[in-house]
C-alpha cells in the first residue's frame, strides 16, 4: 500500500480540480499516438489515424482521451486502494485488449507533459513529485495482471 502525505493528496486533488478533461484528455492521447505511432495499433476501430492532423481532429480519439481522464478520477477517489480499484481495468487491458503496459507508461508521460504545459510555472518540482508518484501507482495497478 502506498503512503500519501497530506501535501501529496492536496497537490493531486488540486491538479484534478483545475483540469479541463476534454482538452487535457484529447491532447494527451493525441500526443501519445503521434509521438509513439506504434500505440495506434490499439485504436484500429477509431478510423483514419494516418497522420497528426487526422489524429488531432478525430472525435473518437478526443472522446477516449476524456474517458481516460475520468478513469483517473477513480484513482483520485480511491488513493488508498488504487490497485484494487483498477483490478477490472487491468484485466481488460491485459487479457482482452492486450495493451503493452509500456504503452500505458508512455500515455502517462504524455499526460504529464500536457499538464505541465498547461500549469506552467505552477507545475513545481513538488507538484511533479506528487503527480509522478500518483501516475506510477496507477500505471502499476493497470499493469498488475502482467506480473
Amino acid at each position: 500500500m502506498v503512503e500519501w502525505t497530506d501535501s501529496e493528496r492536496a497537490i493531486i486533488t488540486s491538479i484534478f480540480s483545475n483540469l479541463d478533461y476534454e482538452e487535457i484528455g484529447r491532447k494527451s492521447l493525441c500526443r501519445c499516438l503521434i509521438v509513439y505511432p506504434w500505440t495506434q495499433r490499439y485504436f484500429g476501430g477509431f478510423g483514419n489515424l494516418y497522420n497528426a492532423e487526422t489524429i488531432l481532429c478525430n472525435p473518437l480519439i478526443a472522446a477516449h482521451g476524456t474517458k481516460i481522464l475520468h478513469g483517473l478520477d477513480r484513482a483520485l477517489k480511491n488513493m488508498d486502494d488504487i490497485k484494487n480499484t483498477y483490478a477490472e481495468l487491468s484485466l481488460l487491458h491485459s487479457d482482452k485488449l492486450h495493451v503493452d503496459p509500456d504503452n500505458i507508461r508512455l500515455l502517462a508521460d504524455c499526460l504529464t507533459v500536457v499538464i505541465a504545459a498547461k500549469m506552467g510555472p505552477a507545475f513545481t518540482v513538488d507538484t511533479q513529485v506528487a503527480w509522478q508518484k500518483f501516475l506510477s501507482v496507477v500505471v502499476s495497478a493497470l499493469g498488475r495482471q502482467y506480473h
